[in-house]
């Protein structure tokens, strides 16, 4: 298997202003906050990622009040939606008091978080009609109900008379001008028979060893995976995790050689990667990149949560739902945040990175506890060969695996360990010169940072100052 040297340039990405522990704290003190000082809390500015988490404790925190909330990017706020006069443990409204006193701003709207939710299972039951999807959008406070272009006739009078039923105010309907599909093409980046996909994220499987996420159309159209056309395979999908359609589209994909250096990066191309340093959930508002081996990078907003699709293979529930471009040959390919979180792996949507469309993601922290995986570093251990005789960092450990040292690049934009600058000691006990995990040396060819290089793309992208081309598509 070739092998490439190259000197792997980090991409550097600004932090959240606010860190997710910070956020927390933000509830509790507030459990006494008079109504004065509710009027007086002006919302906080946040990170998009910090208001994330923020909207999670708040959703538990104001239990069946809670109707959803979004980031407004603008504003960079967070914005709660609570039901329109809903008295919460008739305490005037404490609870309300302390979210606006943790920074956010307090909407009320009509419809709740459950009645949407119902409103969804309702179209499943009565609308799944192949070419359609829909998705909770906070923003509007309805259900919004999305037709592509193959929607004709009896199924289009089906839809319409589904979202009708639902009442005024739930739901709306309107046309996409593409077709739903699945993102999975015959061509480069991972190779499965005719079949090419892209890599997600790598992980750590249940038994210790390196994997990594990709969709699950993808694992279930083939069982083994190489990193060249035609090559031999360096990785066997976990038939038992393959999820598509159903509650999902995502899969397990064990590297078969135990000893691959896994690094918990992605690679954007052109020497340079993102560290992916945790699992985080999508919110609408949120700015999002995406990395797949057709197309690239590209980036744009969550505008929908809990979406469900209806593809010709079938009905996949639970997605993600943003106007990121994507192409065939991105599937499972990885949906990131600037500062480092995964969100998404890439499923399928309508149009392409010319005209865009609506794209789908199946969000990383249901596929990785339906696999029993986590993210973070795997592969050879200390004082163990990798492939090509390059050491893999005898002492060095880095977020819960030993990594094969700083800036490693091996073939096809697979990163041969996680090292990089703070990240690792850079080998303590090395020799300058030894065969070691020096920066810019080569690892082991058979790990897949993320999405791998866009086919014949040049590419300079840094993500932290708007570097990327502007191609997802408001909608």
């Amino acid at each position: 298997m070739s092998h490439k040297r190259a000197t792997k340039r980090k991409a550097f990405i600004a932090a959240g202003g606010v860190a997710a522990i910070g956020a927390a704290a933000l509830i509790l003190p507030n459990a006494m906050a008079s109504q004065t000082e509710s009027k007086d809390a002006a919302p906080k500015t946040l990170a998009a990622s910090d208001a994330s988490d923020l909207a999670s404790q708040l959703q538990e925190l104001l239990g069946d009040a809670f109707a959803g909330a979004y980031y407004d990017s603008g504003e960079q706020q967070l914005v709660i939606n609570v039901i329109d006069g809903l008295e919460i443990d008739g305490d005037d409204n404490n609870v309300i008091i302390q979210a606006q006193s943790a920074g956010a701003e307090v909407r009320e709207v009509d419809n709740s978080w459950s009645e949407l939710q119902e409103g969804a299972a309702t179209l499943k039951e009565q609308a799944s009609v192949p070419g359609t999807a829909w998705a909770i959008d906070p923003r509007t406070n309805q259900l919004q109900v999305t037709a592509d272009s193959t929607v004709t006739g009896e199924n289009w009078d089906t839809i319409e008379t589904a979202v009708k039923s639902l009442g005024s105010g739930m739901a709306t309907i309107k046309k996409s001008a593409g077709t739903f599909k699945t993102f999975l093409e015959g061509g480069d980046a991972i190779f499965g028979g005719g079949a090419r996909c892209s890599a997600g994220f790598n992980v750590v499987n249940a038994e210790g060893a390196p994997a990594f996420l990709t969709a699950g159309h993808c694992g279930v159209a083939e069982a083994e995976w190489s990193e060249e056309e035609g090559g031999a395979p360096i990785a066997t999908v976990d038939a038992a995790t393959a999820t598509f359609p159903g509650a999902g589209d995502f899969a397990l994909v064990n590297y078969n050689d135990p000893a691959t250096q896994a690094a918990s990066t992605v690679d954007l191309g052109n020497g340079q990667t993102v560290d992916i340093n945790a699992a985080g959930e999508a919110a609408v508002g949120l700015q999002v990149f995406r990395m797949g081996s057709t197309t690239g990078l590209a980036d744009g907003q969550v505008t929908g949560l809990e979406a469900t699709v209806n593809y010709p293979e079938g009905t996949v529930t639970g997605l993600i739902q943003t106007n990121v471009c994507a192409e065939p040959g991105d599937s499972g390919g990885s949906l990131f945040t600037e500062d480092g979180q995964a969100i998404g792996l890439t499923s399928g949507g309508s149009g392409d990175c010319t005209v865009g469309g609506e794209t789908f993601f199946q969000p990383v922290t249901t596929a990785l506890a339906a696999v029993g995986a986590t993210l973070g570093d795997a592969g050879a251990g200390a004082g163990e060969e990798a492939a090509g005789g390059a050491a893999a960092g005898a002492g060095e450990e880095a977020d819960g695996g030993a990594a094969a040292g700083a800036g490693e690049e091996a073939d096809g934009g697979a990163v041969a360990g996680a090292g990089e600058e703070e990240a690792a000691a850079a080998g303590a006990g090395e020799e300058e010169g030894a065969a070691a995990a020096g920066a810019g040396e080569e690892g082991d060819a058979g790990a897949v940072a993320g999405a791998g290089d866009a086919a014949g793309q040049e590419q300079e992208q840094g993500i932290g100052d708007q570097g990327v081309d502007e191609q997802g598509v408001e909608q």
